[in-house]
């Protein structure tokens, strides 16, 4: 009898049970375009296109199942970018939600961070140890672990770089996160205070 790996894998996905997840896949037509016409809405006349972008560009034209981090110590630029314009972007080309939150929120509302499909989460880096009833969690490799299990398309934004996220949740957690984002450093001046008037 020759193992038929297709109908095993479909029964188990009828079970509940996702050995190989469904990856959240995004392919936005005119997507440069379509971020700057963003970029520029928000922040206004002063909005400049800088070489970070392009690699974001890329990444909703066709991102291969993976998620977005966003590294660097340029403040606002990269949280403007990623954590408004992209969910903007992709919501208009494809009618998809991206659930927005704070690190802060993340480990306030762990769970619900958790079973998010597309989330964006702020800031990654500066949240403490959550306690809830005495229990201490660090919540982010936690949601790290659920993306790559189920296939969420995780987004995210930090000050720190690799090394430094690794320091702070171990190797485990980055290589998994290695596996289902891609990482883009951003250099540019911050946009803190840029697109205040909309």
């Amino acid at each position: 009898m020759t193992p038929d790996f297709g109908r095993t894998l479909r029964l188990l996905a009828e079970a509940g049970m996702a050995p190989v997840p469904d990856r959240v896949g995004l392919a936005v037509p005119r997507a440069r375009e379509l971020l700057w016409q963003g970029l520029r809405h928000l922040v206004g006349p002063g909005a400049q296109w800088l070489p970070e972008y392009e690699h974001v560009a890329r990444w909703l034209g066709g991102n291969g199942g993976l998620g977005l981090l966003a590294m660097g110590n340029c403040g606002r630029g990269k949280t403007l970018l990623v954590g408004r314009v992209v969910p903007l972007v992709i919501h208009m080309a494809l009618g998809r939600i991206v659930a927005p939150y704070s690190a802060l929120d993340m480990n306030d509302r762990p769970d619900e961070v958790k079973s998010r499909h597309l989330v964006y989460i702020d800031d990654v880096g500066t949240e403490g140890v959550s306690v809830r009833y005495g229990v201490r969690r660090l919540v982010f490799p936690e949601v790290v672990d659920e993306a790559e299990k189920r296939g969420h398309l995780l987004l995210c934004s930090t000050n720190l770089t690799l090394d430094e996220l690794r320091q702070r949740y171990g190797e485990r957690t980055i290589d998994r996160l290695r596996a289902i984002v891609r990482p883009v450093a951003f250099s540019g001046a911050s946009l803190r205070g840029a697109g205040q008037q909309k």
